[in-house]
């Protein structure tokens, strides 16, 4: 079973822009970051191969040597396809092996290594796992198959209706699909400060405490 995270680098202007609208390009970059670097570590703690799909360059990014610290050991794959969906297909692809995949993206660091397991475990008997958003999107999925994730080329994403859709794309592709837990995606400031009451520790509590000043 591996880990796939599939991310933007941080860089200023390229993610988290509705949340930069408010706060400014720069300090959503650094949340960017802050919620990346939480989110590797929960997959670095839960499995043993991670791989990251990215898009764009780590070169110049927020927090770009602390990023790459947590990424020794890890797998880097550039992005392929003009869409999210082939995006996702095609990483699903590149990070194929033996047993699960579990995939999440950079949206959601309250993600621990015990939620991870656990859809891990859940998709042992060759179901995939969906993990619904509060948003109606996802936070994450797990395939036994990776071909399965072709199926995803086709959803429209970033809807109120992507979970279900999703749902319906795996389904058609074969697939028992069973649900994770629901979590809260990062996409606002009202996201951003709710998940970040809810945390302990972590990168993304404190840079967001920072830039929430």
């Amino acid at each position: 079973m591996r880990a796939l995270v599939v991310a933007k680098a941080p860089v200023a202007g390229r993610v988290k822009t509705r949340l930069g609208a408010v706060i400014g390009m720069e300090a959503a970059a650094r949340v960017a970051a802050a919620a990346l670097l939480d989110t590797l570590a929960a997959c670095g703690e839960a499995f043993g191969e991670c791989h990251l799909a990215l898009d764009g360059d780590l070169r110049g990014a927020c927090d770009e040597g602390r990023l790459r610290d947590h990424l020794r050991g890890w797998v880097v794959h550039p992005q392929r396809g003009a869409s999210l969906g082939e995006r996702l297909a095609n990483a699903h692809a590149d990070a194929s092996g033996p047993g699960p995949t579990v995939q999440v993206g950079m949206d959601t660091p309250q993600v621990t290594a015990t939620d991870l397991r656990a859809v891990a475990a859940a998709s042992g008997e060759g179901n995939a796992v969906l993990g619904p958003a509060r948003d109606g999107g996802w936070w994450v999925l797990a395939l036994q198959d990776p071909t399965a994730a072709a199926g995803l080329v086709g959803v429209p994403m970033s809807r109120p209706d992507t979970c279900r859709r999703t749902r319906d794309a795996l389904a058609a592709a074969g697939q028992t699909v069973s649900s994770a837990r629901v979590l809260r995606d990062v996409d606002t400031v009202s996201d951003a400060r709710a998940v970040a009451s809810r945390l302990d520790g972590g990168h993304f509590r404190r840079t967001w405490r920072q830039v929430a000043r």
